[in-house]
């Protein structure tokens, strides 16, 4: 038996949706390991990523450790476009899983554009789909308790399922809810704890909202 080709660029960005291609297939592709920090808020760059494979969480921490997420992303999805005005990177960037990205220079990006002029609006309407949700959350830290703010991070990932319940298949621990709702984990287990006693949500097998979550906790 032959043994089996490691995928290359051209493999992979065939599985990205076809808006993407013709850029990925531009860039040079770069795996990373699980936990590998990949951008550091903060620090100048200008390239551009696209995923290809696996997972990527973009965040930011204090110096104390705590942490605030903006958003876990997959093939198909890329980041980095924040920098490309020549400003620091506004976030974090890790590996949440292994990957595997198609990168891209700033310069590699603009004969891209001149190629296909309809990215660039496609590139506008990411930084302005990225930036309604940072002001959502902003809302959301403002005016939001820490139990509206979980309700809407459920209410944002959960999938109805043919029974009727809804499903959330991103697997979260408490730590990673409490990053995204910017409170402790104790203040989410306590919570969690409260929900699954009476009756609205299951951990078994993955979180699954089981009826609708009360107005208040």
């Amino acid at each position: 038996m032959a043994p089996q080709r490691e995928p290359d660029l051209h493999d992979l960005v065939k599985t990205l949706p076809p808006a993407l291609h013709a850029l990925a297939a531009r860039g040079t592709l770069r795996s990373y390991r699980k936990g590998t920090l990949i951008i550091e808020e903060g620090t100048h760059g200008d390239t551009l990523y696209v995923l290809l494979t696996g997972r990527v969480k973009a965040f930011s921490s204090d110096a104390r450790g705590r942490e605030m997420v903006f958003g876990v992303y997959g093939p198909g999805d890329y980041f980095g476009e924040m920098s490309l005005d020549g400003g620091p990177r506004s976030a974090s960037v890790i590996a949440d899983a292994a990957c595997t990205c198609a990168v891209l220079t700033r310069q590699t990006l603009r004969e891209h554009i001149q190629a296909e002029p309809e990215f660039a609006f496609e590139l506008i309407a990411r930084v302005a789909r990225r930036a309604r949700v940072a002001t959502q959350s902003a809302r959301s830290m403002a005016l939001l308790d820490v139990y509206g703010r979980v309700v809407q991070l459920f209410e944002s990932l959960a999938v109805t399922q043919d029974d009727g319940t809804r499903l959330i298949a991103e697997r979260l621990t408490h730590a990673e809810i409490a990053s995204r709702v910017g409170c402790s984990r104790e203040m989410v287990s306590r919570l969690m704890k409260d929900l699954e006693a009476g009756g609205y949500l299951s951990t078994a097998g993955g979180l699954k909202l089981l009826r609708a979550l009360p107005a208040r906790w």
